[in-house]
C-alpha cells in the first residue's frame, strides 16, 4: 500500500488558504492572499526539489485542479513543469466531468476511492486542496503531513486541521534561511 502524504504551507495560527496568490481563492473576503511568498528560498526550493522527484502521483481537489492547471502547462521555463506534465493527477471532484484538460488526469469520484488508489500507487501527494485534506483525514487515509509553517500569524482564513483530530510525531525539520519550519509528521504508531 502506498504512502498519502499531505503537503501544505501554514501559517503559525494553521491558516493555509492563498499562500502563493492575492487573488489564489478569496473565499469569504480574505485578503491576505500571497502570504507564503515573502518565505521562498533556496532551501525551501532545495527540500521541495527533493519531493517533487521522489515518484508517485499527485492527489487534488477541483478547486487546486484548477488552479493548478490555469498556471503550470504554460511555464515553458520552469523545472516543475514538466515533472507535473508528466505526473499522473487524480482529482477528487463531484462536479468535473471528463475528459479532464491536464494531460494524465484521472477523474475520481469521492475522497473514499482514494483507499483503493492507496492500494495501487507507490505514493500520493496532495498539495493545497483543504477540503479534500479534511475529507481524507476523518477517512483515516492521510499518514504523513509535511508542513511548511510560515512565521505569520493571520488571524482570519481557512485553516487545515479543522474538524478531525490527529496524533502525530515529528520525524524531520529543517529552518530555512526565512524562518520556515518544514516539518514532517507521521500519524503515532506509523513505522
Amino acid at each position: 500500500m502506498g504512502n498519502l502524504t499531505v503537503v501544505e504551507h501554514v501559517t503559525l495560527d494553521g491558516v493555509m488558504q492563498a499562500p502563493a496568490r492575492a487573488d489564489e481563492d478569496e473565499r469569504d473576503g480574505f485578503p491576505h492572499g500571497g502570504w507564503g511568498i515573502p518565505g521562498n528560498d533556496e532551501v525551501m526550493a532545495s527540500e521541495m526539489g527533493k519531493r517533487m522527484g521522489g515518484g508517485g502521483a499527485i492527489l487534488l481537489g477541483r478547486r487546486t485542479y484548477e488552479d493548478l492547471h490555469a498556471v503550470w502547462p504554460r511555464r515553458k521555463d520552469n523545472p516543475y513543469t514538466e515533472v507535473l506534465n508528466r505526473t499522473r493527477k487524480y482529482v477528487v471532484s463531484r462536479t468535473l466531468r471528463e475528459p479532464l484538460p491536464w494531460q494524465n488526469s484521472v477523474l475520481v469520484h469521492g475522497a473514499e476511492a482514494v483507499a483503493g488508489i492507496k492500494e495501487r500507487e507507490e505514493g500520493l501527494t496532495v498539495h493545497g486542496s483543504g477540503e479534500l485534506v479534511r475529507s481524507l483525514a476523518r477517512l483515516g487515509l492521510v499518514d504523513e503531513y509535511l508542513l511548511l509553517t510560515h512565521p505569520v500569524v493571520l488571524g482570519t482564513g481557512r485553516r487545515l486541521f479543522a474538524g478531525f483530530a490527529e496524533r502525530l510525531r515529528l520525524v524531520d525539520a529543517v529552518t530555512t534561511t526565512t524562518g520556515v519550519v518544514i516539518a514532517t509528521y507521521r500519524k503515532q504508531g506509523d513505522a
